[in-house]
């Protein structure tokens, strides 16, 4: 077994594993990148009951649906890489990750969720301070 997977591990290449490392950073760049975009453009009460939701109103039926399709399945790699990120040795925001996939999805019972997430002090913290950074007002949560 152990002979196996020194074998395994010889037959890497250095520019495999500069590749992988390269996609590795290159994803946790996106990520960060589209975490930091979507906590600052949402509206401060996002995550108050009191908010209505409409996904691009006044849009034809077709590019509405299939931004709405695009937008889940954006929303799923999103949690996907999340689980990914929140792996122990692992750099990155999974649970900043995660969140920003379910506010993605649209999925009933998704609430709870995201409020459990945010309601988190560090997390939400985090999400204020950036906010503060470009002139957004803090995240009101119920």
């Amino acid at each position: 077994m152990i002979d196996r997977l020194w074998d395994l591990l010889g037959s890497v290449t250095i520019g495999q594993i500069l590749i992988g490392l390269g996609l590795f950073l290159l994803s946790l760049a996106l990520s960060f990148a589209a975490i930091a975009i979507v906590m600052v453009k949402i509206p401060p009460n996002y995550f108050s009951s009191h908010y209505k939701r409409d996904f691009l109103p006044g849009s034809p039926f077709i590019v509405r649906w299939g931004a709405v399709i695009a937008k889940n399945i954006f929303g799923i790699f999103l949690i996907l890489l999340g689980i990914a990120l929140s792996l122990p040795g692992v750099p990155g925001q999974g649970i900043l990750t995660i969140l920003l996939g379910l506010i993605m999805l649209d999925i009933p019972g998704k609430r709870p969720l995201e409020a459990k997430i945010i309601k988190r002090p560090t997390v939400l913290s985090a999400i204020n301070k950036l906010r503060e950074k470009y002139g957004k007002e803090p995240l009101v949560v119920d």
